[in-house]
C-alpha cells in the first residue's frame, strides 16, 4: 500500500494547504565557494507524545524505549553508521555529520529527558488552532530551540495510510515551493503517527522508523527525489538520478533518460527496509539550511543541548 506522507487523517476535519508547485528555479544553489561548517551539527528535539489516556507503553502513549530507539535510528541514518540499517557504501553518499539529541532542558531550564507526554482526555483545545497542525495546541515549544516532533494518536485503521508530515524552511534554495512552508500563525515541526514512530511489528512496510528520517529531510530542506515531477527540475541534487514520478516499493525502475532510480534514497516513498542513502548533494543542502536559515541555525546553540 502506498505511503501518504503529506496528508494525515486526524479525527477532526482540517486541510493542509501547500504552497503552489512551480517548475521555476527561483532560489539559489548552495555556494561551493562558501562551504558550510564541516563539524558535527547537534540539534535538540522534543517528542510531544499526544496520547488518549493510556498508561506509558500502551497504545499511543509510547514507551520511553521505543522513543529513544527512534532517535537512535534517526542518527544511524543521518550519520551512516556502520553495522546498522543506515549504513551504505554508495560512492555518492557519506556521513551527514548531523546528529539529533533528545532535549536535556525544558523551556524553564529544568532537567528533561526529551519526552513530553500530553493526555488529550484531560485537556480541551480548539479544533483549528495553529493552522493545519491541530496538535501544536497541546504543546509547541520555541522552534529556534527545539525541533518539535508530535506523535499523533491516530486510530489503528490509518496504519500504512497516514504516516507523517513536516514543515519546510523558508530559505533561498530552489524547489522550496514544493515543501509545506508555514504561514503566519502556523506551527513548525514534524508530525508522525504513533503507529509509525520507531520500530514495531505492524503489517506495513513502514515499520522501521524511516518515516521520521524522511520527514526530517523535508524539515531540513530536502524535496522528494522527483521534486515537481519534472525531469529537468526535480530535487535540485545532481547526484540523485532524475525521476519525474513518485518512487514507491522496493524494486528499481528507469527514471529520466533511462537512468535507474536510486530506490534506496530516504526521500522516496520506498519500503523502510530498502532505505539507506542521503547523497552528498542532499547532505550539502541540509547543512546549508542549518547554516543559513535563522531558525534552523539557532538550534545549534540551543540551551536544550546542555544538561
Amino acid at each position: 500500500m502506498k505511503k501518504i506522507h503529506h496528508l494525515l487523517i486526524y479525527g477532526i476535519i482540517w486541510a493542509i494547504s501547500l504552497v503552489s508547485c512551480s517548475d521555476d528555479d527561483n532560489g539559489a544553489e548552495p555556494n561551493p565557494e562558501n562551504p558550510v561548517n564541516e563539524e558535527v551539527m547537534k540539534i535538540p528535539v522534543v517528542v510531544h507524545v499526544i496520547h488518549s489516556g493510556f498508561a506509558i507503553g500502551e497504545e499511543n502513549n509510547l514507551s520511553e524505549e521505543r522513543i529513544t530507539r527512534q532517535i537512535e535510528i534517526l542518527n544511524e541514518d543521518f550519520r551512516r553508521k556502520e553495522g546498522t540499517r543506515g549504513f551504505n557504501t554508495h560512492p555518492d553518499s557519506e556521513d551527514s555529520k548531523i546528529e539529533f539529541v533528545l532535549a536535556k532542558q525544558r523551556p524553564d531550564g529544568t532537567e528533561f529527558n526529551g519526552i513530553n507526554r500530553i493526555d488529550t482526555t484531560s485537556i480541551k483545545v480548539d479544533v483549528l488552532g495553529y493552522g493545519p497542525n491541530h496538535y501544536a495546541q497541546y504543546a509547541y515549544w520555541n522552534p529556534e530551540q527545539y525541533i518539535n516532533i508530535w506523535t499523533t494518536p491516530l486510530p489503528r485503521s490509518t496504519e500504512c495510510l497516514a504516516l507523517g508530515i513536516a514543515t519546510g524552511p523558508d530559505i533561498d534554495l530552489p524547489g522550496i515551493q514544493h515543501l509545506a512552508i508555514p504561514q503566519p500563525g502556523d506551527a513548525e515541526g514534524i508530525l508522525i503517527s504513533w503507529i509509525h514512530f520507531g520500530e514495531s511489528e505492524i503489517e506495513c512496510h513502514a515499520r522501521y522508523g524511516r518515516t521520521l528520517t524522511h520527514e526530517m529531510g523535508h524539515y531540513l530542506g530536502l524535496l522528494h527525489t522527483w521534486g515537481g515531477s519534472n525531469c529537468e527540475l526535480n530535487d535540485y541534487c545532481d547526484d540523485t538520478p532524475a525521476v519525474d514520478r513518485h518512487v514507491f516499493g522496493r524494486i528499481p525502475f528507469q527514471g529520466c533518460a533511462g537512468e535507474q532510480v536510486m530506490i534506496e534514497n530516504y526521500m522516496n516513498y520506498t519500503h523502510d527496509d530498502v532505505m539507506s542513502i542521503f547523497t552528498k548533494d542532499q547532505i550539502e543542502r541540509m547543512r546549508y539550511v542549518l547554516t543559513n536559515h535563522k531558525g534552523r541555525n539557532a538550534l545549534l546553540s540551543s540551551p536544550a543541548l546542555k544538561n
